[in-house]
């Protein structure tokens, strides 16, 4: 079904592109200097290749031995610290198999981290993904320290929209409810009725019931609600920079080297890229084909880290990569995640006039019933 209407910033007098962000990586203060703890030792020794010998049997089919020395004492250190300071690490399924499966605690999509964090018994929550993920887990627990290894880890949908936009928007269609993405920033989901991520974005959809919605702001994912439902998808025009670089031409050239490939991608793909694929889903959902379908040889269509993720868990399916990778997810490094633990920086903040009615929007999210 096509999108009804397709706005952008440029539809209220503001640029296309460019627009600020808050973002930035300061130096540390005197209070994170004043809490921090000792910089551990990272040297590799016998004591640290011992110690980190199960966790490397986990990923040894996508971090070649060489690479090992290098990691392992980050690894090591981290897992002790977080004990000394009561953390817990979340990570998204695009985190390198070094954080994913060594150092996280939690890990998932936006929705499954997004459950897990109003479940977190830890005083501090240490976020692997992007800054919008951060605040989510900020609006859930107000009352823990929340950190992010770097907070100019950004997100090209969340920067394409603010919440005036969501006010001029309502106003151009009264009545009409707002729907946000979860990657969106904290004053984005104060301004909306519910948000959804892309595991359940249809259903959050026409759990309004009503016959037209905003969708704000990935306009693929909005084409991809729109063929999936009746209800008409009035769309923003923002876009995922990682996953609308595929093309279906780059799908249809696996298919002729191998016609029995499967191919999955994520509904933040352009659609020529979905026409192509056997199966679409988020990243939760396509973990869960590769367990179920176990294909010999497969490519996913998404951010490249989550290909050596599940190539970790299951060595016996060959993972064709078309590597696009997310320069944001990528600013989160084991340094950076010893170092937030160390001086506990970056935190994370949310003005606390917006914090209750952004989590007003995920809970609801999170509340429907499937």
């Amino acid at each position: 079904m096509p999108l009804a209407e397709l706005y952008g910033p440029e539809h209220f007098g503001q640029p296309a592109h460019g627009r600020s962000s808050p973002l930035a990586r300061a130096p540390l203060s005197a209070a994170e200097k004043a809490r921090a703890l000792p910089m551990p030792s990272l040297e590799w020794t016998p004591e640290v290749e011992r110690a980190t010998a199960p966790l490397y049997a986990r990923v040894q089919k996508v971090i070649p031995p060489v690479e090992w020395p290098f990691m392992a004492p980050y690894i090591k250190a981290i897992n002790e610290l977080k004990i000394q300071r009561d953390a817990v690490i979340l990570a998204h399924n695009y985190q390198t198999p070094e954080i994913f499966h060594c150092v996280a605690d939690i890990v998932g999509d936006s929705l499954q981290l997004a459950i897990e964090a109003t479940k977190v018994k830890a005083s501090t929550i240490v976020q692997c993904g992007v800054h919008f993920m951060a605040e989510t887990s900020k609006i859930l627990n107000p009352e823990k320290r929340v950190l992010i290894p770097d907070s100019r880890a950004g997100c090209s949908l969340a920067s394409s929209i603010t919440g005036a936009d969501v006010r001029l928007l309502r106003e151009r269609f009264p009545g009409v409810p707002v729907v946000a993405y979860v990657n969106t920033s904290a004053d984005v989901k104060a301004e909306v009725d519910i948000c959804c991520t892309s595991s359940n974005a249809v259903q959050v959809v026409e759990s309004l019931g009503v016959d037209r919605v905003i969708f704000v702001p990935d306009q693929y994912l909005a084409k991809y609600v729109a063929s999936q439902t009746t209800v008409k998808i009035i769309a923003w025009k923002g876009a995922c920079e990682v996953h609308e670089r595929f093309t279906g031409d780059e799908l249809r050239s696996y298919r002729e080297a191998d016609p029995s490939v499967q191919i999955i991608a994520h509904p933040e793909c352009p659609p020529d890229v979905l026409a192509e694929a056997d199966f679409t889903g988020s990243t939760a959902h396509m973990i869960n084909w590769v367990r179920n379908k176990h294909p010999k040889r497969v490519v996913m269509i998404t951010e490249c880290s989550m290909a050596d993720n599940v190539q970790a868990e299951l060595p016996d399916v060959e993972m064709v990569r078309p590597c696009n990778l997310c320069p944001h997810m990528k600013r989160i490094t084991l340094a950076k995640i010893l170092d937030s633990l160390v001086y506990l920086r970056e935190d994370v903040t949310v003005d606390p006039a917006i914090i209750a009615p952004a989590r007003r929007s995920v809970e609801r999210m999170i509340n429907l019933k499937n």
